[in-house]
Order: structure tokens, then C-alpha cells, then sequence
């Protein structure tokens, strides 16, 4: 018998049988994990099981290839932030819905992991969530090997008047490096760089760029699947609520 113990946030959560569930969490160790819970479906254990809930969970197989059972126990429920505020909602739905498309089952993805959680936590504070979920998309860049390299322009190593980004290798342009090339490049909102004001327009135009990278080029590298609707549909109420 195989055995763990981990803290994850629920992903998705789906009926198998008569009374259990399947549900998928991400946790801090093993990733993104699968298993059954017994009576999901219950009065008792169905409101835990909330995507978006932070929970205590112990996984067992008989073997390491199996699906699993968990038994889970709460920790705590982010159903309040998301209840009434259509953007927490959105914002939500985004961030389970691209974890559970990209992430590989049962790889640790910690740094991925504990930013996911601080956003999260942030459902609810319209104010600062939306640079906050910008943020998290590059982490996840990043954490699976699609990073930007934004320190420094790609043709001359200036650090100064960075304006593009490459869409083939992710690397900033400088203005004056661009040339002809200028309108085949994405814009690089300074709120990319962490400088400037971080309003509505420039989070949307950063978010446009970093879509780019997930939609051309971490979604391809998973096989032939689009990113999740969700993503655009988050998009759509950042610019309804800015």
C-alpha cells in the first residue's frame, strides 16, 4: 500500500457511482493528484468539496499507477469571496480550469503551487486581483519552462526602453532595436516590467502577451488542446469591472 499526506487547493470535482466523487487537487508536494472520495456526494462531505477549497488530504493505492482514494479534511473554503463577486467567480474558474489543463499529473510544481495559493486567497479583492492572477501567468510560464526573459533587449543588451517582446523566444526588444521587424513584435506593457501604473488597459494589453506564450506555445507542447474558455471569459470581466 502507498501512502501520502498533503495540503492542496481543489481543482475539479466530479460524480463517480453512486455517492462518490473524483476530484483533483493541486497540491504543495506531489502536484496535481486524482483520486476517489468515498460518499462525496453526501450532506456531510459534498459542501468541502468546492473547487477552489483549501484542503488537508491523505491519498492511498495499492499501487503508484493507480487512481487512488483521498479522504480530505478541511482547512478552509473560499466560497464566500466567490459567492456574490462575478469577477472572483471568473477568476476562479480561470485559474482551475488552465491548472487542471496544464499541469502533468503528480510532478512538483512548489513555486506554482504557493503562488497559486496567495492568489487565491486574494479572490474577492477586486482592486489588486487582476495584476495579482497577471502575475501568477508568468509564474506559470515559468514554473513550466516557457518563461520570459524580460531583463534585457535580445539584440543589444540594453536595459533600457524595452517596449516588445519577442513571440518566438519570449526575449524584450528594445524600441530602437525593433526596426523593421517593430509590427511582427507584442507590446510590452511596462506593468510586465513591475514598473509604471498598473491599470485596466495595461494589465489587458500585458495579458494579451502573455496569452500568446500559453496559447502558442506551453498549450502545443501538451498535445492538440486549446487553453480553457475560461481564461477569455476572465478577460471579458476585467474589462467589464475596469
Amino acid at each position: 500500500m502507498i501512502e501520502w499526506r498533503d495540503e492542496g487547493a481543489l481543482l475539479k470535482v466530479r460524480k463517480h457511482g453512486e455517492n462518490s466523487a473524483i476530484i483533483e487537487v493541486f497540491t504543495q508536494s506531489h502536484g496535481r493528484a486524482a483520486g476517489v472520495v468515498r460518499g462525496g456526494t453526501s450532506r456531510k462531505i459534498a459542501p468541502m468539496l468546492q473547487p477552489g477549497a483549501q484542503l488537508d488530504v491523505t491519498w492511498k493505492a495499492r499501487l503508484e499507477e493507480h487512481l487512488g482514494a483521498f479522504t480530505i479534511e478541511p482547512i478552509r473554503s473560499r466560497a464566500a469571496q466567490v459567492m456574490s463577486d462575478r469577477l472572483a467567480l471568473a477568476g476562479l474558474n480561470a485559474v482551475t480550469s488552465i491548472l487542471t489543463h496544464v499541469l502533468p499529473e503528480r510532478e512538483d510544481h512548489r513555486a506554482l503551487y504557493h503562488r497559486t495559493v496567495q492568489l487565491l486567497d486574494l479572490l474577492g479583492q477586486g482592486e489588486v486581483w487582476p495584476l495579482a492572477y497577471l502575475q501568477w501567468e508568468l509564474v506559470l510560464l515559468e514554473d513550466l519552462g516557457f518563461g520570459l526573459d524580460l531583463s534585457a533587449c535580445a539584440v543589444t543588451g540594453r536595459n533600457d526602453d524595452l517596449i516588445y517582446v519577442s513571440p518566438r523566444t519570449g526575449r524584450a526588444v528594445g524600441r530602437h532595436a525593433a526596426g523593421d521587424w517593430a509590427d511582427k513584435l507584442l507590446p510590452l506593457p511596462h506593468v510586465l516590467l513591475g514598473q509604471g501604473s498598473a491599470d485596466v488597459a495595461d494589465i489587458l494589453a500585458a495579458l494579451k502577451t502573455t496569452g500568446h506564450f500559453l496559447n502558442n506555445h506551453l498549450v502545443p507542447s501538451l498535445g492538440d488542446r486549446a487553453l480553457p474558455e475560461a481564461r477569455a471569459r476572465l478577460l471579458e470581466r476585467i474589462a467589464k469591472e475596469g
